[in-house]
């Protein structure tokens, strides 16, 4: 089941479209990995889908639903940009009056409820304004927990976190995922954070859609190969699948083939020269996930 699903999404700010013609899907249970430079439009992405902007055109459903709908709203929990905290509040504070905002029944059980699952003290009383930025981001993903939502929507939370921090948050994020079912979409530009916990990834390019990626077809794209260019591929293709069993190879239009499995380099240049075939390239290919990602991104510039 998808639980977003836009087709066409578009905004524009004055002169400058800041998304434009997103088709984003996000499956039921996923954690997916939103990724894009500074000002690629992951942000306002993320206000279109959870009601704080308005698309100029094009639609997103959520559960199905419109965004604005109130089934939908109250399915939502969202944390976008800075955790709407009121400084001079104790976390508890914070809680309950966001609790009584939404009207929510029973709220003292439920904030006792968050504050154990985001791992916060329930008996502390310092103010906000005195807490370290990863409690500060982990009581934000707490008040978007509040009410019980299916779907959370996570922009950058773990920007600005030390290491102990940002592991914190990355075990919090997949207990919610597995224990209590959530999908989660969470934008971030540290990649390999992201890489630990997404099932599914979006890129995001210039306020267009690049890519959508299982995390499954990623680890094949960037998966050790041998690169091999020869002046026959087809036929080169054929005799090492034969001489060496191969399973796990692909041709690419270019001519090019690429073989992810164990294979000795100079048995397969020996094997090609001695049925007449020329190798005019040859070599091991290593990319890790975020050099792929920066390359779709169009360059090692800061996400």
């Amino acid at each position: 089941m998808a639980v977003i699903q836009t087709r066409d999404l578009s905004k524009r700010y004055r002169d400058k479209w800041a998304v434009e013609h997103v088709d984003l899907c996000v499956e039921q249970g996923d954690i997916y990995g939103f990724i894009g430079q500074n000002g690629a439009g992951k942000s306002t992405t993320l206000k279109l889908l959870c009601g704080l902007a308005r698309p100029t055109r094009g639609e997103a459903l959520i559960f199905e639903r419109p965004v604005h709908d109130p089934v939908t709203r109250r399915r939502v929990g969202a944390l976008i940009e800075q955790p709407g905290l009121y400084p001079d509040l104790s976390g508890r504070e914070n809680l309950r009056l966001y609790a009584a905002l939404l009207g929510l029944d029973s709220p003292e059980r439920q904030v006792d409820e968050i504050f154990s699952i985001v791992g916060l003290s329930a008996t502390e009383k310092k103010p906000v304004k005195q807490y370290s930025m990863g409690m500060k981001q982990r009581l934000g993903v707490g008040l978007a927990l509040l009410g019980g939502p299916d779907l959370l929507l996570l922009d950058e939370p773990i920007n600005g976190l030390d290491p102990e921090g940002i592991r914190e948050m990355r075990e919090l994020l997949l207990r919610l995922n597995r224990e209590r079912g959530l999908t989660i979409l969470i934008s971030s530009h540290i990649l390999g954070e992201l890489s630990k916990i997404a099932t599914r990834y979006g890129i995001i390019q210039e306020g267009k859609m690049a890519e959508q990626i299982t995390a499954e077809e990623l680890a094949q794209k960037c998966a050790d190969y041998l690169h091999l260019r020869t002046n026959q591929p087809q036929k080169a293709a054929a005799l090492l699948e034969q001489k060496f069993g191969l399973r796990r190879w692909e041709m690419h239009p270019d001519g090019e083939m690429r073989i992810y499995e164990a294979a000795d380099a100079k048995a397969v240049g020996q094997t090609l020269a001695g049925a007449g075939i020329a190798v005019e390239e040859m070599g091991l290919h290593r990319q890790d996930l975020e050099s792929y990602f920066l390359q779709r991104m169009g360059g090692a510039q800061h996400v």
